[in-house]
């Protein structure tokens, strides 16, 4: 398995570690419940070292991500964040990503561990414009401070005033004493926070100076386990359950990152402008259950009759609101909120009602 710079700390913290996207990973520490309180009430820290890394730079950087993302990237500017996809040419998703305005003629990509060399390989094959493309994952740590003491933790450690740093939005500059640090108004979690980027020599002495920065608000590390329950009480989708290679952006309810705009003929358009215009057959929905149980993966979703619609494509019990929660691809008649569905638990119709996330305000 691969390691990243932080995988002898998690395993000298005592953390549960397993295997995701070929990285020895902490799964959780404390307890899943526990870490998830701590990100909503006061700061948590995450190993997000495995994500993955590109460059795009030149002059053709622009026209190339036009091309291969969904998202008007003409829009970003410089110190801008943008959520996209990249769509395949069979109406499904490659993967979802961020894109980073760093500078004139310079963006980067952020994508899931997962799909590292799967992305790399779409971007090269589809560079008919020239771009100059770079694979800097393995060159590249990141630490995801979330929750709302994060603000205050992170600011000991920067005279960049943080506080200006709008949501969806990013700066780079010394941080803990390292230069060239990436601090981004981003997170995969709800709870407010940063994302930080730097070289993975930095990585240790950036994770004290955060730890001993954050311990007057009870910090800790955290889990893939919580980053997930978080992800899912707030309705982000996660690429290989809710998202793949065969679900599309406007079932996905990603129409708000697919831009029909003028001059951006990005892959596969025509087929998501008629799904658009058309409309889908299915949509992923939230929903949450009436009937106790917790929705697991692969479930059917029924109506209350007991005709199949959909299956569960995410759920589990939310630390906040103490029942289950999920989400799933139903047919389209059945998507509107208030909707009384039901899933099957093992031969067992549970009830459960769709909603619209998220499901923790």
């Amino acid at each position: 398995m691969k390691t990243t710079p932080f995988t002898e700390k998690h395993i000298s913290l005592g953390a549960k570690m397993h295997e995701f996207a070929g990285y020895n990973m902490p799964i959780e520490y404390s307890g899943i419940i526990d870490e998830h309180l701590t990100v909503c009430n006061a700061v948590g820290v995450f190993d997000v070292s495995h994500m993955g890394e590109f460059w795009v730079k030149g002059p053709h950087a622009l026209d190339f991500l036009q091309k291969v993302t969904s998202n008007n990237v003409a829009v970003l500017k410089p110190g801008k964040v943008q959520y996209t996809c990249f769509p395949n040419e069979t109406g499904g998703i490659v993967d979802d990503l961020l894109v980073y305005h760093y500078e004139p003629e310079k963006y980067l990509l952020v994508v899931n561990a997962a799909n590292i060399e799967k992305d790399w390989n779409w971007c090269v094959s589809h560079n008919t414009e020239g771009a100059e493309l770079e694979n800097a994952s393995d060159r590249m740590a990141q630490l995801a401070v979330q929750g709302p003491k994060a603000l205050q933790t992170l600011q000991k450690l920067t005279s960049i005033d943080l506080s200006s740093l709008a949501y969806y939005t990013f700066t780079h500059g010394e941080f803990a004493g390292e230069k060239d640090v990436i601090i981004s108004n981003t997170g995969y979690t709800g709870a407010g926070g940063f994302e930080l980027y730097f070289y993975p020599e930095a990585a240790l002495r950036i994770w004290d100076a955060v730890f001993a920065a954050g311990a007057e608000f009870g910090i800790k590390p955290v889990g893939l386990g919580a980053r997930d329950t978080l992800r899912l009480e707030m309705g982000f989708c996660l690429y290989g359950n809710d998202i793949d290679d065969t679900t599309s952006p406007i079932e996905a309810g990603l129409g708000w990152i697919t831009k029909f705009v003028d001059g951006k003929n990005f892959i596969n358009r025509a087929m998501l402008e008629k799904q658009k215009a058309e409309g889908v057959s299915r949509k992923l929905v939230g929903f949450e259950m009436v009937d106790r149980g917790i929705p697991r993966h692969g479930y059917a979703l029924l109506t209350p009759e007991g005709e199949q619609i959909g299956s569960v494509t995410s759920g589990t019990m939310s630390p906040m609101r103490k029942i289950g929660i999920g989400m799933g691809y139903v047919k389209t008649e059945y998507s509107k909120p208030g909707t009384e569905i039901a899933i099957d638990m093992r031969g067992r119709k549970q009830k459960a009602v769709v909603v619209k996330p998220p499901f923790r305000k």
